[in-house]
């Protein structure tokens, strides 16, 4: 992620990719560390126009053909190719596709506006097409990509689905501090806090110092008028005794 934090990865880490935050050393599930050792490279026979026009879309219906897809996204502007990915074997669809638009001011506005759009009662994802596009990119397929789900317990951040989450002890800068078991940063951190207690320790040795102090005067005068009654009450006997 570099030294600036942004909740959409600029630079795909499939190690960063696999942590809510960003901030992982290493990788938490086999998934991650088939992505990190994957050597990738896009299909030019199934993507070979331009990355900046071209939109990744998924979670489409089985049913939804290219003529569907081209019916719902060609209102953003005029369309080069809509591809809809099958399986080679099956020939069924595989869920997503691509749709290639011939200017990229159109991609733009079809990615804002018809993400989420519901086509054959399936609600889309739309996001740029990253293979050619993010740097390091390593697909779903190969432990990568970006969201997933929960049940799998290979979720992926920084994409559009679920961006990184602001780390806890991040600084205003936007460089993460890792801290100790305490919750310092520093050893100038944690000498603050130790002056700070010591401060309260002395304030608190005063305070009760003080009060011991108040405590004798009270009970050097409780003494005193208890010794001046007993000799006025001696006084009283020697004058009935005359």
């Amino acid at each position: 992620m570099g030294d600036e934090w942004t909740a959409i990865a600029k630079v795909y880490d499939p190690l960063k990719a696999g942590s809510i935050d960003g901030t992982d050393d290493r990788p938490h599930d086999r998934g991650v560390q088939r992505a990190m050792l994957a050597k990738y490279k896009p299909r030019k026979a199934q993507l070979d126009g331009d990355p900046d026009c071209t939109l990744f879309v998924s979670r489409l219906n089985p049913d939804t053909d290219e003529r569907s897809l081209l019916k719902a996204f060609q209102k953003y502007g005029d369309i080069v190719t809509v591809t809809v990915v099958r399986d080679i074997v099956t020939g069924f669809s595989k869920c997503y596709g691509f749709v290639e638009f011939k200017k990229e001011k159109s991609a733009i506005r079809a990615r804002q506006d018809a993400h989420e759009d519901v086509v054959d009662e399936r609600v889309l994802f739309v996001d740029w097409e990253f293979s050619r596009s993010l740097p390091g990119w390593v697909p779903r397929r190969l432990g990568g990509g970006f969201g997933g789900q929960k049940e799998s317990g290979q979720l992926r951040f920084g994409g559009r689905d679920r961006p990184f989450k602001k780390p806890i002890n991040l600084h205003h800068k936007g460089s993460y501090q890792p801290r100790d078991v305490r919750g310092y940063a520093d050893n100038e951190d944690r000498h603050k806090h130790r002056d700070r207690y010591d401060e309260g320790r002395r304030d608190k040795d005063r305070y009760q110092s003080r009060d011991r102090d108040k405590d004798r005067e009270r009970d050097s005068r409780d003494k005193d008028r208890e010794r001046d009654s007993y000799r006025d009450r001696g006084r009283e006997r020697d004058k009935d005794k005359d």
